[in-house]
């Protein structure tokens, strides 16, 4: 029986649902509902395009509706924003904002991808301020636009977070001068404390002023005078809040789904909600650690797309599960490179986790070949069978490399003394004989 298929949200999870399902049901009725105007584009990309190091935007657009509709018969549509769901008749209210008007639409299987909104600080007197968060595509044209417009020289990015850090290259490749405000102790909190240095000798270099375990106590009325907890003030033409994200989860509240302890709508290992046809995905939905097997949320775009093909498979009668997310990152902080999985030693202490760490510094590739550059590896450990907790990686190249290799080994159920063993590609510009990789088993054979 030909079923119908309604799809809230584009961008990663929802149009990567529609094409996955268009593959798996040639007859399924597939109606992506998308809110704003762009509905599959790479948001990764975003602060590239902004740095200039993508000339055109239309490299950022990954699909148009037109091409949708003709190459895969789904049909888009656009500036429609859905407000709600009626489980019990199975339909969903969608206000069209091109026509103005709005009506109900009926579904079989409803999929819920709405993504997440960046959470605002708490600024006395954040109002005065020029302020941007990055999230959309409307937001990144709005933000290159502006510079241009409004002749900004200076920003104050809040948060040295991915979006913080990425956004700090490309602002001072753009001429900005740059301010990293970042309210912890460190920039890129999911990295242990000792792993930073690197990423903030960088910052530093590269002329980012740099603030760390501090937050903006108040904003002057002229919007450009910002004051500092640690009493320095600061002045900077706009602000770029990139403290986080959290689910658009209005919808799935308002329809009685139940929603996890982390504040993401809770899903079995299908994706499916508390409501057998209707699923969710992406950065709205919380998940399972594949450490620990404790709740989570991971927006990230490999655990998106994932969870798109877990969910397409499933609602076209093959029950393949999600096991759970490392949350496996890599972050560009200009030359330096910055990667992470699993557990870092603030999450292990307190969940109380027996662990033990191996750390490796080396040259990533042979010493006697032009661009050695120091490398830093550190893998976390399980105390009582050497199962891998985590790891990190900071360095100028091969830092994703290696961090893959190891996020295959957790993958494969491989233990640390079981990383002597992988067969490494080598060649004086790539490695060395025994990779760092292939040095943390062999260091934890001593331990």
């Amino acid at each position: 029986m030909k079923q119908k298929v309604l799809v809230i949200g584009g961008v990663a999870g929802g149009a990567t649902f529609a094409s996955q399902l268009r593959k798996l049901d040639k007859e399924a009725e597939i109606i992506v509902l998308e809110k704003d105007g762009t509905m599959s584009f790479a948001n990764c990309g975003m602060p590239y395009y902004i740095g200039g190091f993508i000339k055109k935007r239309e490299h950022l657009i990954a699909a148009t509706p037109e091409a949708f509709q003709e190459d895969r018969n789904i049909e888009v549509r656009i500036r429609h924003e859905v407000t709600a769901i009626n489980r019990s008749q199975k339909t969903i209210t969608i206000q069209d904002h091109i026509q103005d008007k709005q009506y109900d639409e009926s579904y079989d299987i409803l999929i819920l991808s709405p993504g997440a909104t960046p959470v605002i600080p708490d600024i006395k007197g954040l109002a005065h301020a020029n302020c941007y968060t990055l999230r959309t595509f409307k937001d990144m044209l709005k933000i290159d636009e502006h510079i241009e417009s409004q002749q900004y020289t200076s920003v104050c990015i809040v948060g040295g977070g991915f979006i913080g850090l990425e956004m700090a290259e490309n602002l001072k490749a753009r001429g900005l001068k740059v301010h990293l405000v970042q309210r912890s102790r460190h920039v890129l909190h999911p990295l242990d404390e000792d792993m930073v240095d690197p990423i903030r000798s960088e910052l530093l270099q590269q002329g980012v002023n740099l603030y760390e375990d501090v937050t903006i106590a108040h904003i002057d009325k002229d919007g450009q005078t910002l004051h500092l907890t640690n009493n320095k003030t600061i002045r900077a033409d706009f602000l770029l809040l990139a403290v986080g994200v959290k689910p658009n989860r209005q919808l799935a509240e308002k329809a009685d789904l139940k929603i996890g302890t982390t504040g993401g709508v809770k899903v079995n290992e299908f994706m499916q909600t508390s409501d057998s046809c209707i699923y969710a995905l992406g950065d709205v939905v919380e998940i399972l650690d594949k450490i620990t097997g404790d709740p989570k949320r991971v927006p990230l775009a490999w655990v998106t797309h994932r969870q798109a093909f877990i969910a397409a498979s499933h609602a076209t009668g093959n029950p393949i599960p999600f096991k759970g997310a490392l949350g496996t990152a890599v972050c560009k902080v200009f030359s330096i490179t910055a990667a992470m999985l699993g557990l870092n030693e603030k999450t292990l202490q307190e969940k109380a986790i027996d662990y033990k760490t191996v750390e490796h510094e080396s040259k990533q590739h042979a010493g006697y070949y032009p661009g050695a550059e120091t490398f830093k590896l550190k893998v976390h450990y399980s105390n009582q069978d050497g199962k891998i907790l985590g790891a990190q990686a900071v360095g100028k190249d091969g830092i994703d490399k290696r961090m893959d290799i190891i996020a295959t080994a957790i993958a494969g159920g491989l233990s640390i003394l079981d990383l002597q063993e992988i067969e490494i590609a080598y060649a004086p510009p790539y490695s060395a004989p025994k990779d760092p990789v292939n040095m943390i088993g062999y260091k934890a054979l001593n331990k």
